[in-house]
């Protein structure tokens, strides 16, 4: 390993800090630091800057200093690059990072060391379709979800879903309610949780499509296999619908467009310390399955 470069939540003096703590960091093991081109006035003298527009090729390693917003924000920097990517949490949840801020030497010691996991993440690939001249849009991609809402006042979105591989779909249910989730396992403690989705171990070849506030009981969250193809339309004249990319990309929905989520091209690696596992993530930061106390007495 010889570089690294770094992603940050913002930029407010307590990054500059820590940028300083990195710079001293990165030298005393043999590595040089590159910073996004937005850092570049808060970075010690001499700190380069990597091309975000060609993506972070010239780099070993990138950091991702905040929550987990900006752990996606950098994702995107890194997807179909191969890259590892490991998140220091500055923020309140964390979930995707790997340590803390306090911990930020010790954790560039353990990866330089070896002492570290890469877990490969699967991703989304979003394509609109439907446009006027018949092609699909660019494929966006995504980490956590992909989201079909109602864009403005609360109103109910009606949508039909599709899910299959090419040539070979199938209806899989229409309903009224306020929008669709479709999540990676990776996003499956994310906007999924919130909205009543299951928990999928990160590791599993799997989709969850999750509605929103349904008009009914008989629409539940699905699973499906990540070999499939999810296709979502809206079944309104005027959908009113914007579609949401791990809750930073947002585009509207145009009559007569749909909205097609399958496996993207290339997994993400985030770098995970052995002893500090899923389980005992979701038992810290979500409280999943907290020992109930004792009663009184016992």
């Amino acid at each position: 390993m010889r570089s690294v470069g770094v992603v940050a939540r913002d930029a407010g003096p307590g990054t500059a800090d820590l940028l300083v703590r990195l710079r001293t960091a990165c030298r005393a093991l043999g590595l040089e630091l590159f910073v996004e081109p937005r850092l570049s006035e808060l970075a010690p003298k001499g700190v380069p800057v990597f091309s975000v527009g060609a993506g972070p090729a010239e780099l070993d390693l990138v950091l991702s200093l905040g929550g987990d917003g900006t752990l996606l924000r950098a994702a995107r920097l890194t997807m179909n690059r191969a890259v590892p990517l490991l998140g220091i949490n500055l923020g309140n949840l964390g979930f995707l990072t790997a340590a803390g801020g306090r911990e930020l030497e010790w954790a560039l010691d353990r990866v330089v060391a070896g002492g570290y996991e890469l877990e490969s993440r699967f991703t989304l690939g979003v394509e609109f379709f439907g446009t006027e001249d018949g092609e699909s849009s660019p494929r966006l991609h995504a980490l956590n979800d992909v989201v079909v809402h109602k864009a403005g006042a609360a109103r109910v979105a009606r949508l039909a879903l599709e899910v299959g591989v090419e040539g070979r779909m199938e209806e899989a249910g229409s309903f009224s309610g306020d929008g669709v989730i479709v999540a990676t396992p990776t996003g499956s403690t994310a906007y999924n949780l919130s909205a009543g989705g299951p928990i999928v171990e990160p590791t599993m070849e799997c989709f969850t499509i999750t509605p929103i506030c349904p008009f009914t009981l008989a629409m539940r969250p699905l699973v499906v296999p990540s070999t499939r193809t999810v296709v979502i339309h809206s079944l309104d004249q005027e959908p009113g619908l914007v579609v949401t990319v791990d809750g930073h990309d947002a585009r509207a929905l145009r009559s007569g467009q749909g909205v097609r989520v399958m496996r993207g091209a290339a997994p993400l690696q985030l770098v995970r310390f052995p002893e500090r596992t899923y389980f005992g993530t979701l038992r810290r930061k979500l409280k999943w399955a907290v020992k109930p106390e004792a009663p009184d007495g016992a």
